[in-house]
């Protein structure tokens, strides 16, 4: 699977939620786009993830 363009091998199938912690990705302030869908918040835990899907994950930055 990819995030971001980078390889990242992964053992099993996963939850979306379970691999944002494991990489590091704080759960608030991100949008997620799953092989080019966007993810709801809300299915982030029921949501699978497995070698071949294509994650990009946006970081919100306050500012102004």
């Amino acid at each position: 699977m990819k995030i971001n363009g980078v390889s990242i091998a992964l053992s099993a199938p996963l939850p979306l939620a379970e691999l944002l912690t494991q990489q590091g990705y704080p759960t608030t302030r991100i949008a997620v786009e799953k092989n080019g869908e966007i993810v709801p918040k809300s299915a982030y835990e029921t949501t699978m993830i497995a070698d071949g899907d294509v994650l990009e994950i946006v970081s919100f930055v306050g500012g102004g």
